[in-house]
């Protein structure tokens, strides 16, 4: 009695270790998923030090540099200040920035190499849902595929009906009138 005891502990206490490292695995992954999205923090706020520090050589304030570049002034604060919720998502701010830099007279594709980081970081998680960005409604793509698919239906009843019935030869139905 006393051995099976035993042996329960030991397997209670080989389980509770094995729990432990799964904890401390998924621990890790969260410290690692909370430095990249620092890392991301800080590519937006190197991006937003350099457009304030040319800004300020240039002598121009933000809303001289909205009516020269064109750009909204909540845009180029959101992007000076690295206010996610106001700063323009990938595509868009792609633009903005080649804006600035023009403006500014940066140093061709200087914040564009920060934010390329970080977009190619985002697609290598999305791979997975190409269906989803594939627009079947709206498409001419899915215009073909619907058609596409309308032909083979009809093929396929058509040969439903003409496998199920029963075809009449001319040549018995004359050899039965000339039996007659």
């Amino acid at each position: 009695m006393v051995g099976n005891y035993l042996k329960i502990n030991e397997l209670y206490n080989k389980i509770m270790k094995m729990f432990k490292l799964f904890l401390e695995k998924k621990n890790d992954n969260k410290i690692e998923n909370n430095e990249n999205l620092n890392l991301e923090f800080d590519q937006y706020c190197e991006i937003g030090k350099l457009v304030r520090d040319a800004r300020i050589k240039s002598n121009l304030s933000i809303e001289e540099l909205s009516n020269l570049s064109k750009i909204q002034e909540s845009t180029i604060n959101a992007i000076e200040q690295n206010i996610k919720e106001n700063r323009p998502e990938y595509p868009f701010i792609r633009s903005i920035l080649l804006k600035l830099e023009e403006c500014l007279y940066l140093q061709k594709y200087c914040l564009l190499d920060l934010i390329s980081r970080e977009s190619k970081t985002l697609k290598k998680t999305n791979k997975n849902f190409i269906i989803r960005k594939f627009d079947f409604i709206n498409s001419w793509q899915g215009s073909v595929m619907y058609f596409l698919l309308l032909i083979f239906t009809l093929f396929l009843i058509n040969r439903y009906f003409t496998a199920n019935t029963k075809i009449i030869e001319i040549q018995i139905i004359e050899n039965s009138l000339n039996n007659k």
